[in-house]
């Protein structure tokens, strides 16, 4: 690579935000494939809306016809009848037929949601990934997609019977009388007046509060499950539940706080818009206006009966506010993950010169206040086998995941047979590099499938060498269906044997670059001496650089690197640092003896 392209690299080497507000995708933007179903949605719902009034009038029509002096008209009867007949049949299938479509188009919105969620959280950068919990990530792509439901399938027409029925009965009672129809909005006006108390500053925090203690709660649950058997054996059994104690006590002082400042405001928007206070306020404005000679006595029938339909939408709106309100949320964490940004492909991307692996002035910190790695500069040759030893918390996991590029460093450079990580096509990169760490990912596929995860059209003999290889072919024969038990469900593999199943991928993917972080720290002598026998196979012949806590392991790395407070403090061969007497000396000293013990 070039000195130029290396300080722009540079230059460049700050790793950009998880993601940029300005950039992100607003609620309309995500519906806007989904526009026209929307509008045929909405136009079925006015359609239907505007002919459920029809049997209103029918009736107010009849009242009229029957409430007239002198004998009853038979033709307009039967016209009123017909009509209100007619309108309930094309309410009913306008209605049926937006709704219908609606949850039709709330699946289709909620698989393209998802879809878009896979396709962002499969390119977002492992960094970012790391630092937000697997429950996070799988309530987002579940409950909060699954949360969207109201405000696809039921929203379009609560909105329509909230607006377009009182506004189609507000026009008719206008021209009966304008006086009454005044004074049957009241109601309404003193509903709508309340509406802003609910969203004040103080009932959105009420709310967020809200989802942070049903948050604590679902977390609280995961680790009384997962640590129950440790808390009880070493602290007691009132201790096991002690925490979700805790996040339900939390949960019922805040629930109780959101109760106290929604209660009068929901209580009086109902009292407002209750049939009873509707139909006095009518009574009282029209009593009055009859007995003053303004109205006639047939001319208060469609108020009775519109003033209820001008309350009842948007006492359902009231109803589905709440929803909406959480639908609004939940849109909101989807687009805050939809907004991730990848990190940036190069425009022209270079081939990497052989395997040579060096890091120069190297920086990185998850918090910009807090770096882990303070300018390392190393050379791996190609070929040799590199481990990286150090007390707990001197980066050295974090120095091994930079060279698959999970992070982008934010000083100095990786470079890979001479070229800029950042310069690297992605696919050149996972070609290139294997690695094997400690926590071990095993799909819920079969078995063959776990390990040909990296190279998908392997064969059965290529995987069944690599499993012999990685020393887990024998135990694979004793599963239920051999290679073919899907993991998670036709049985669950211990510690070393998920191990070995990494093992084998990596040894299949045969790529020149192995990274290791730990693989042994956590098994038995027994598994860990399987575990070895396949990474000595592994690494034959391969760029290596293992993160190493057991002290055997680093005795056959051709190389030695010591590093403390993210620095290197002393690198060189096994047999050099020890005659050295330095800090790794000291370290080997004690590794060894408590071993020893």
């Amino acid at each position: 690579m070039t000195t130029t392209g290396l300080a722009g690299a540079r230059e460049a080497s700050a790793p950009p935000p998880d993601a940029d507000p300005a950039t992100a995708e607003s609620t309309a933007g995500l519906l806007r494939p989904h526009a026209r179903s929307f509008a045929t949605v909405v136009i079925l719902q006015v359609i239907g809306a505007v002919a459920g009034l029809v049997p209103l009038l029918a009736v107010v029509e009849l009242g009229r016809v029957l409430l007239s002096p002198g004998p009853v008209d038979q033709a307009r009867v039967r016209t009123a009848v017909l009509a209100g007949v007619a309108g309930l049949l094309v309410r009913l299938l306008f209605t049926a037929t937006s709704s219908g479509l609606g949850h039709l188009l709330d699946i289709r919105v909620q698989l393209a949601l998802r879809r878009r969620l896979a396709a962002r959280l499969g390119r977002a950068p492992i960094g970012w990934l790391s630092r937000r919990g697997t429950g996070e990530l799988a309530k987002v792509v579940g409950e909060d997609v699954s949360a969207v439901h109201p405000f696809v399938a039921h929203a379009p027409g609560e909105l329509v019977s909230a607006f377009v029925v009182p506004l189609v009965s507000l026009v008719y009672l206008f021209t009966v009388d304008h006086r009454l129809t005044l004074i049957t909005l009241i109601p309404v006006a003193t509903a709508v007046a309340l509406v802003p108390l609910l969203m004040l500053p103080a009932r959105r925090r009420e709310q967020e509060e809200f989802d942070a203690a049903m948050g604590r709660i679902a977390s609280s649950v995961i680790e009384f499950v997962q640590g129950i058997a440790v808390v009880k054996a070493f602290g007691g059994p009132e201790r096991a539940h002690r925490g979700f104690l805790t996040a339900t006590d939390d949960f019922v002082a805040v629930f109780s706080r959101w109760v106290r400042g929604m209660s009068p405001v929901a209580a009086g928007m109902q009292l407002a818009l209750s049939p009873p206070f509707v139909l006095l306020v009518v009574l009282t404005g029209g009593t009055a206006l009859i007995v003053s000679g303004g109205l006639a006595r047939a001319d208060l029938l469609p108020f009775l009966l519109l003033g209820l339909g001008l309350t009842a939408p948007v006492a359902a709106l009231g109803h589905g506010f709440d929803d909406l309100q959480a639908a609004g949320r939940a849109l909101g964490r989807v687009r805050e993950v939809l907004a991730v940004r990848p990190l940036p492909e190069p425009a022209h991307p270079v081939a990497p010169r052989g395997h040579r692996i060096e890091l120069r002035g190297v920086r990185f910190g998850y918090d910009a206040d807090r770096e882990v790695l303070r300018g390392v500069d190393l050379v791996l040759e190609p070929g040799t086998v590199t481990a990286i030893v150090g007390p707990s918390g001197g980066g050295k996991s974090t120095l091994v995941r930079l060279l698959p590029r999970f992070f982008d460093p934010t000083g100095g450079a990786v470079l890979l047979g001479g070229a800029d990580l950042r310069e690297l096509d992605g696919r050149t990169l996972h070609r290139t590099v294997s690695f094997v760490f400690q926590d071990v990912r095993l799909l819920r596929a079969t078995v063959a499938d776990n390990i040909a995860l990296a190279v998908p059209h392997a064969g059965p003999d290529d995987v069944t060498r690599a499993a012999r290889l990685a020393g887990i072919h024998d135990r694979i024969l004793e599963l239920p269906r051999g290679y073919e038990t899907v993991i998670g469900q036709d049985v669950r593999l211990s510690g070393g044997e998920a191990q070995r199943i990494s093992l084998a991928r990596a040894l299949l993917k045969d790529a020149p670059v192995v990274l290791l972080d730990e693989v042994t720290s956590a098994l038995d002598p027994v598994n860990e001496a399987a575990v070895h026998e396949g990474i000595e196979r592994l690494t034959a012949g391969r760029t290596t650089v293992m993160v190493a806590h057991r002290m055997r392991t680093v005795r056959r790395a051709d190389h030695v690197v010591f590093l403390d407070g993210g620095r290197i403090v002393e690198e060189g061969g096994h047999d050099e640092l020890l005659r050295h007497g330095g800090r790794y000396a000291g370290f080997w000293e004690i590794s060894t003896g408590a071993a020893r013990d």
